[in-house]
């Protein structure tokens, strides 16, 4: 339990999908302090026994649940949510799987396959991946957002202007969060929490992993936010930089095929070096790769390129 909460919001208050109708699980004033337990991106679906024939199991309409929504008073259209990221509390179990259909690479690997990931969620030390690999853990939310003011059910999947699945990995603890508030209260959520991503998530999942998340909620009074916006605390890769990179780049007139081709190449180069499967390969770049565009001026080709931390094998 979190000492310093005004409020905990339980898992089972969690829902599937942005629907504006939906009923608060809380109603707080702003400037609130708030925990929430949240569920992993399977919705408890994938334990830590799993094997990798329970991706053929997935319940896809499970996908994505948040926990919420929270009704803050005194929020209109117009203002911005301000959240404080305050702490998160790790399960200590994640997994990342390769889904058939899904991710930057999908016409590439179509069959299923799934990693199973075990980490202290005290002490955060990198995670083991292999015999060999040691990936470097750092908490956030992957989903948080405030109701779409569009009446219905809408997906989690794609994120929006409010928020939702946006999937940045600085969305740590100590960053601030603004969102765009477009209907009365916000009716705000969190959820699909990851021990570990890299920039671009590239095969679809990162280390997946249940936890507690503490965020304050408050108000900035007519902000007139067009999109959501964050403040680091100070530098975002420290965990990374240690050893240095390989990079792999995409050149072309095309941004995505540009990535795709930086990610191929670099699941290439691990999968030659380390004998490694390349889908494992490919999920391992995942979780702590990072997708950057070097070049976007120098018309007509970008380019496009792909950093893997070499600290995970060194």
């Amino acid at each position: 339990m979190c000492n310093n909460c005004n409020y905990t919001i339980h898992g089972r208050h969690h829902h599937f999908g942005w629907d504006n109708s939906f009923a608060p699980a809380e109603r707080v004033k702003p400037g609130s302090t708030i925990e929430f337990n949240c569920l992993d991106s399977s919705g408890g679906q994938l334990q830590p026994d799993s094997t990798v024939t329970d991706i053929a199991k997935l319940d896809f309409g499970k996908i994505n649940p948040v926990t919420g929504p929270i009704y803050v008073e005194g929020a209109e259209p117009g203002d911005a949510l301000k959240i404080t990221i305050e702490q998160f509390k790790p399960s200590g179990f994640g997994w990342t799987a390769n889904i058939p259909g899904f991710g930057l690479l999908a016409d590439d690997f179509k069959d299923p396959a799934l990693a199973i990931w075990k980490y202290d969620p005290n002490s955060l030390e990198p995670a083991l991946f292999g015999k060999n690999g040691r990936v470097p853990l750092k908490p956030f939310a992957g989903t948080i957002g405030n109701a779409p003011a569009e009446k219905g059910l809408h997906s989690v999947v794609p994120p929006r202007r409010v928020g939702g699945n946006l999937d940045i990995r600085d969305l740590a603890a100590g960053t601030t969060l603004y969102l765009p508030v477009e209907v009365a209260g916000a009716l705000f959520s969190v959820g699909d929490t990851h021990a570990a991503q890299g920039d671009g998530e590239v095969c679809g999942t990162a280390i997946e992993s249940p936890m507690d998340v503490v965020l304050t909620l408050d108000l900035v009074k007519d902000a007139r936010l067009k999109t959501p916006r964050f403040t680091t605390p100070g530098p975002v890769t420290r965990h990374l930089d240690a050893k240095g990179y390989e990079v792999t780049t995409g050149i072309g007139p095309d941004l995505m095929t540009g990535a795709k081709e930086a990610v191929a190449q670099m699941v290439d180069l691990l999968a030659a070096r380390y004998q490694m499967d390349p889908v494992d390969a490919y999920m391992l770049v995942s979780v702590c790769g990072d997708l950057r565009i070097s070049e976007i001026v120098d018309m007509p080709n970008w380019v496009v390129s792909f950093y893997f931390p070499r600290c995970v094998f060194e």
